[in-house]
This record gives C-alpha cells, structure tokens and sequence, in this order.
C-alpha cells in the first residue's frame, strides 16, 4: 500500500508519524501484517502498558525484573501499531484526532467542570 493512496495531514505531527511508519515498513518490514495481526499485536502491547502502570502506579508489587521496563518505550509500541492500523485502513490520524478534540472541547468542557468526582 503506498501511504500516498490515503489523504494524510504529511505536512502535521500524525501525518508525519504515519509516514515515518509506512517509510520503515517500506524499507524494512517488508509488508504491513494484516489488521488481525497487528490488532493482536496491539493488545499485546497495551498489555505490557498495562502491567508497567499496575506494578508501578497501582496496588501490585513490582517485580525485580519489571523494574528496568521503560513506560515510554512500551507507549511507542502501542502508538507504531496504531500507525500502521490507520496507515493499513487508509485512516488519516491527524484528521481523525482533530475531530474528536473539538467534540471533547465542545461536550466535555462543561462535564467535566461539574463532575463533583473530580473536584
């Protein structure tokens, strides 16, 4: 799949990253695996997230060999999926992201503001 067959933002941060991407794939990976691979391989990556945050931030012991894990390497795993699912499905990132920010600006600003849980 060439990323110039989808509409991307190139010229914004997702679309930069969802060229970055597709360029390593082209040079490096050969092919995309297909979506059922990359989504099983993207909840395996949240999983990993998943138990950093429950060792590290929650109420489970952190194991001696957890403790080297790096949070941030292991969100970038999490993100490298996510680009090739919207490279692969022909999503654009950028725009997609733009439109739920402004329907969080829009609904949210004002429930959140009043969720007595958060204050």
């Amino acid at each position: 799949m060439a990323l110039d067959s989808i509409n991307v933002s190139k010229d914004l941060p997702l679309g930069k990253l969802q060229q970055e991407v597709h360029e390593w794939i082209s040079k490096h990976g050969v092919r995309y695996f297909n979506e059922l691979t990359n989504m099983a391989q993207l909840t395996e990556e949240v999983g990993e997230v998943a138990r950093i945050i429950a060792r590290r931030y929650g109420e489970q012991s952190e194991k001696e060999s957890d403790k080297a894990k790096d949070l941030g390497e292991e969100l970038s795993d999490v993100l490298f999926v996510v680009l090739c699912l919207a490279n692969q499905t022909g999503t654009d990132l950028q725009a997609a992201f733009d439109k739920k920010m402004n329907v969080k600006r829009e609904r949210d600003h004002d429930r959140h503001h009043a969720n007595q849980k958060l204050k």
